[in-house]
């Protein structure tokens, strides 16, 4: 059993608490930007082991006959088509999940506000198609000099111009698709409205990334900076908190950058400013709840390693540039880890030498790896799954657990049908004929029963794995890398 470093529960509590007694300080209302995922944290539970991917919006729910929600994206993301990696949706139909997503659990979502919207066709079309949803869209415009200009911003031509969202709830959440959607714009354009309308409205900000109580070189910390190595996202020690309190806490070099702006903003509104830090601004609890130092910081260092292999990955791929890996490999030496301390991989590198071709491994719960290899009849990705599964399940490796007949049928699919060039089958063909045999054979059915004690497993491979590949092994909750290594030397591969 994984070393649990974080009681989430105490989390839940004590972060719904604090929230609330940030709504008490301003009185009437308060907008609160949500850094990070609301849903799906899995960034956050790899590094701090025992926080549940839901957890924020667990503790949402704890609030939601208080709380709104308001969505921003960029009109630039969605012109752009941008896509959110770890998911592989594009922000715009983000967009429409996270909706659903709220709805379920009972939340109310005020609208979607499009931010730096200055008339793009693809922006109008989205527009049209949530308003056919039933889904209130609020446009917010570009503006001169944001956000040195506090004078122009906080004016009838700035934030006056945008299209005022309507509220009702004392908790309004603003949370967005991906970083970069103005979700700070929306909350002070809306604070600023309010204020023109006799309402005193309150600014605030929770994002679990870097935790501010941990020092600013700390594993978890590190991992933050790893993760957003796209955004040249710094962390630094809060120099206003340090001038202000004379205690060091951990922020990041936007937040830093831009508290003298947002600061002259504050005081712009509420004539005087609430705060006197960035730090000031969080309400961000997880730094209260790590129970479990050494079990964290081992974590997090294996979570920067992983950022260095899908930093190393994409680079191959075309996606991004050599400076991302740069700076990957110069947190890996700030941790003090190197590709070495993630065991896996060697052993993915040495059956890949063995068999000569390309290998996985997988690393159980008590430290024993197993692997696989490309065989006759499934692609090594495949075959550590199954390989995985029979040794969570006890079942001795050489018994075969899927029935030839059964897996011929599929090649002949995949190969004369589907045109396939690759007859070998993939981690979902094999789970599928799994669970046809598993209907008929007790050994294949208590294979199956496994598949739920691969969460949270590490994995390796040798090459780069195909893309159903790596969404199988992505669903089952596997922390998987690759080695950034083609599987062939073809320029174009269908598989």
């Amino acid at each position: 059993m994984a070393r649990i470093g974080f009681d989430n529960d105490k989390y839940i509590s004590m972060q719904s608490q604090k929230i609330l007694e940030r709504i008490e300080k301003f009185g009437d209302k308060l907008y609160l930007e949500f850094g990070g995922k609301l849903f799906d944290d899995y960034h956050a539970s790899r590094v701090l082991p025992g926080f549940a991917p839901d957890s924020k919006i667990r503790m949402l729910e704890q609030l939601r006959d208080s709380a709104e929600i308001i969505i921003a994206i960029h009109a630039g993301d969605i012109e752009h088509n941008k896509v959110r990696n770890d998911l592989d949706i594009a922000y715009d139909r983000e967009v429409l999940r996270l909706i659903d997503a709220f709805r379920s659990k009972g939340l109310l979502v005020s609208g979607v506000v499009i931010t730096r919207y200055h008339n793009q066709a693809a922006v109008d079309a989205f527009q049209e198609k949530l308003e056919r949803l039933g889904v209130k869209v609020y446009l917010h415009y570009p503006i001169a000099g944001y956000p040195q200009n506090p004078s122009l911003i906080l004016s009838p031509e700035g934030f006056g111009k945008n299209q005022f969202v309507e509220t009702t709830r004392p908790l309004v959440v603003v949370t967005a698709p991906g970083p970069g959607s103005g979700k700070l714009a929306v909350c002070l354009s809306q604070v600023y409205q309010e204020y023109t309308r006799g309402v005193r409205a309150g600014y605030a900000k929770f994002e679990t990334f870097p935790i501010w109580n941990l020092p600013v070189t700390h594993p978890v910390n590190l991992a933050y900076e790893a993760a957003t190595t796209d955004l040249d996202d710094v962390n630094m020690i809060d120099p206003f908190h340090l001038e202000a309190y004379g205690k060091m806490t951990t922020n990041y070099n936007r937040d830093v950058e831009s508290f003298p702006v947002l600061n002259t903003m504050f005081e712009h509104i509420y004539g005087t400013s609430p705060y006197k830090s960035p730090t000031d601004m969080g309400v961000n609890m997880a730094g209260f709840c790590i129970t479990d130092e050494e079990a964290v910081r081992k974590a997090a260092c294996s979570e920067i390693i992983r950022r260095y292999y899908n930093a190393a990955c994409a680079y191959k791929r075309g996606l991004i540039g050599r400076e991302q890996i740069d700076k990957a490999e110069f947190i890996m030496t700030r941790a003090g880890v190197t590709v070495a301390d993630r065991p896996v991989v060697a052993a993915a590198l040495a059956r890949a030498r063995e068999t000569d071709g390309p290998a996985m491994a997988i690393e159980l719960e008590d430290g024993t790896i197993v692997t696989g290899k490309n065989g006759t009849m499934m692609g090594a990705a495949a075959g550590a799954l199954m390989n995985a599964m029979k040794a969570l399940a006890g079942i001795q490796s050489d018994i075969d657990l899927i029935a030839p007949i059964v897996l011929q049928p599929i090649r002949e699919l995949k190969t004369n049908h589907f045109g396939s060039e690759n007859p070998l089958l993939h981690s979902d063909e094999l789970l599928y004929a799994l669970c046809i045999c598993a209907t008929t054979n007790p050994t294949a059915a208590r294979a199956m029963k496994a598949l739920d004690a691969l969460k949270g497993l590490e994995a390796h491979s040798s090459v780069m794995l195909a893309r159903v590949d790596l969404e199988v092994y992505r669903r089952l909750g596997l922390n998987l890398t690759c080695e950034p290594q083609r599987r062939t030397n073809r320029l174009f591969d269908k598989n």
